[in-house]
């Protein structure tokens, strides 16, 4: 991906990237501490940059994206920080692509701007009425900034322990560090109240008229499966499901080739 930029959305400072050309994709990433839009997304945006154009920013108390003045983030900041940005770059039409909190972030913008979301992909998506705060998000939420915190988190995040090495828990205890302050007023105990918020509506989920794919790991620990992605079946009119077999909360990790191919068809197929 191209540099870093700094675009004003509301009076904020958001820290994108920006790359590739064609229709135009804006990628949300998920909650844990540490994250940011380049961090979750640089290497799908890698594989799909010649087809798409890709936006990619921190959301607001992420990475190098402060939170607005007196804002403690959740689902209605975001949501309107999404839109916002768009309408800055000048992108009229876009597909949206989230993962975890970012799906539920995508879910609410399609329901919001439907005249601007193409597509909708929500992968391991938070978002579902009624699903409850799982004991690995919740503590993923409460990860101490530093190797330890880094360890734990990552451990919940993927099926395959193997990925969890050195160097990525190094990166991510680096990443958790740097933005300590910022996530720190994200999301206190009692933490249900934040999974709560990032609740869509079920009115606003029958009103999405863009077509959604849900792509899920059958292990997830984080957003399971039968609490998530299952119920919003009965919810989205027009939505098709792809479910990882040995996969947890992070397939564009765990099964990297095949979650490009399939982001790559469902985009390019409507």
């Amino acid at each position: 991906m191209t540099a870093p930029e700094t675009v004003t959305v509301g009076g904020s400072p958001v820290q994108v990237m920006d790359a590739g050309t064609g229709p135009a994709v804006l990628m949300l990433h998920g909650s844990g501490p540490g994250t940011t839009g380049s961090g979750a997304w640089a290497a799908t945006a890698q594989a799909l940059g010649a087809s798409f154009r890709l936006v990619a920013p921190d959301q607001a108390g992420f990475g190098r994206t402060p939170l607005p003045v007196g804002s403690r983030g959740g689902l209605e900041v975001w949501t309107d920080q999404a839109a916002g940005l768009m309408d800055a770059l000048g992108i009229e039409r876009y597909a949206v692509v989230g993962h975890s909190m970012g799906g539920a972030v995508a879910l609410s913008l399609a329901a919001a701007r439907p005249e601007q979301v193409t597509h909708v992909v929500a992968v391991a998506t938070m978002g579902a009425p009624g699903a409850p705060l799982s004991p690995d998000l919740d503590a993923i939420w409460a990860a101490p900034a530093g190797p330890l915190g880094a360890q734990d988190m990552l451990s919940r995040l993927v099926l395959d322990q193997a990925l969890v090495t050195d160097q990525a828990v190094a990166a991510r205890a680096a990443a958790m560090e740097a933005g300590a302050d910022a996530f720190a007023r994200l999301f206190p105990p009692p933490r249900a109240r934040w999974s709560d918020d990032l609740t869509v509506s079920a009115g606003a989920l029958a009103g999405i008229q863009a077509p959604v794919l849900l792509v899920h790991g059958a292990e997830d620990r984080v957003t399971p499966l039968r609490d998530t992605a299952l119920p919003l079946l009965d919810h989205l009119a027009d939505v098709r499901l792809h479910v990882f077999g040995r996969c947890g909360h992070v397939p564009a990790l765990e099964h990297p080739h095949e979650f490009r191919r399939l982001l790559s068809s469902f985009l390019g197929s409507h």
